[in-house]
């Protein structure tokens, strides 16, 4: 077989890269490990920057976003026994939605499928030769068994931190940057309405916790607890009793409303940049080329702006022989990737706790800053709400 753009992984950011190359008139493929099916039912990020919005609406795909997601002006700061809201359209006039992940992918599958995008699923064996070349191409065997070639004038790896895109880039050239914190989230999926109408993010001696949501009628709410911690030793009831501690039930006449408990997984948090995002024909995007830690709501932003600046650059190249933002592309996603990274490191250090009590102390003492400083709740609000793409 043969395509132009030949795009291994059918999460997100490879699903937006083919609608994006298919709206300049250029041919892919897409290469995916898992099943539709659980490509559709992953549970990730539920929160969408101003800027990935745009760009959604721009290809009208966000129809059903504004119709079923929430928009949120901005989140909760909260210690004990104080909690502040943090504006993010008053400070810099951008808002974020709460819609997931799982809804994103489920909106850019429909749309790939009326338009009659080649995808193979349930793949194995997947391979990348020749990507110095002008040349590349993949292999792999499809679901029925057979195996299969794919000739292509590009290869890009959205196939996140365990593919095998990210490995196909030689050690000769990579570098890699990683810190692996030294706890992890426990994270549940509840049928209840949120207790909340935006995003708290609590800073608790215990240790952090998060109260988020998925839609009107679903919470979503993390723990912080050691890493290595088994799901299995955590009850519904310990987990009810611990949100109930650290987000502050009964503080203010707040309450925190319970309900079944649908999925418990723990989350462990580290960062991780692999650099460059390109060698020869081969260019890497999303969590193929860098992983954050989800406090500070950028890994799905993340994969976006990637393929918003890689689409262009390959319609230069493959078009009009313009390799020049091809060239540039791996600067030019990183300098968003490393300021990101810095400010999920800055949201996740900042939350969650230690056994130091000086730690503590400087915590706390960031929190009251951003709190009562305008200056740095907008710092906070440019980077949680998102700049914009290009950066």
């Amino acid at each position: 077989m043969r395509t132009e753009v030949a795009i291994i992984g059918a999460g997100p950011a490879g699903l937006l890269l083919s609608h994006l190359l298919a709206d300049q008139g250029i041919d892919s493929i897409l290469i995916e490990t898992r099943s539709q099916q659980y490509v559709l039912s992953r549970i990730r990020a539920g929160i969408l920057e101003h800027s990935t919005v745009e760009l959604l609406d721009a290809i009208g795909l966000g129809t059903r976003l504004h119709a079923e997601g929430q928009e949120h002006r901005g989140i909760y700061l909260q210690w004990p026994q104080e909690r502040h809201h943090i504006d993010f359209v008053d400070l810099v006039g951008r808002s974020v939605w709460v819609y997931g992940q799982t809804e994103v992918t489920k909106d850019l599958v429909s749309a790939r499928e009326t338009a009659g995008q080649a995808m193979f699923y349930e793949v194995s064996d997947t391979a990348l030769h020749d990507v110095d070349t002008e040349a590349p191409y993949v292999t792999f065997t499809d679901s029925s068994g057979a195996a299969v070639r794919i000739d292509a004038a590009v290869i890009v790896g959205c196939d996140g931190s365990f593919g095998p895109s990210r490995a196909a880039m030689p050690e000769s050239v990579r570098q890699t940057w990683e810190r692996t914190y030294p706890y992890s989230w426990l994270g549940v999926l509840v049928d209840v309405a949120p207790s909340t109408d935006e995003l708290i993010y609590a800073w608790h001696p215990d240790g952090f916790a998060m109260h988020s949501m998925r839609s009107p009628k679903v919470s979503r709410l993390y723990l912080q607890v050691p890493n290595g911690t088994d799901v299995g030793t955590w009850s519904d009831d310990r987990i009810w009793d611990a949100l109930a501690e650290r987000l502050g039930h009964g503080q203010d006449g707040w309450s925190l409303e319970r309900g079944p408990i649908t999925d418990k997984s723990v989350l462990p948090m580290r960062s991780y940049v692999q650099t460059p995002m390109r060698h020869g024909r081969l260019f890497l995007a999303g969590d193929a080329a860098h992983i954050v830690p989800p406090t500070g709501a950028k890994g799905l932003n993340l994969a976006v702006a990637d393929v918003a600046l890689l689409a262009p650059a390959l319609a230069a190249l493959l078009r009009k022989g313009d390799e020049r933002l091809a060239d540039s592309y791996s600067e030019d996603a990183l300098r968003r990737v490393w300021r990101c990274t810095h400010f999920s490191w800055w949201m996740t250090t900042m939350l969650h706790t230690s056994a130091d009590p000086f730690d503590a102390q400087l915590q706390l003492s960031q929190l009251r800053w951003v709190a009562s400083s305008e200056a740095g709740a907008m710092g906070l609000a440019e980077n949680y709400a998102g700049l914009p793409i290009g950066f």
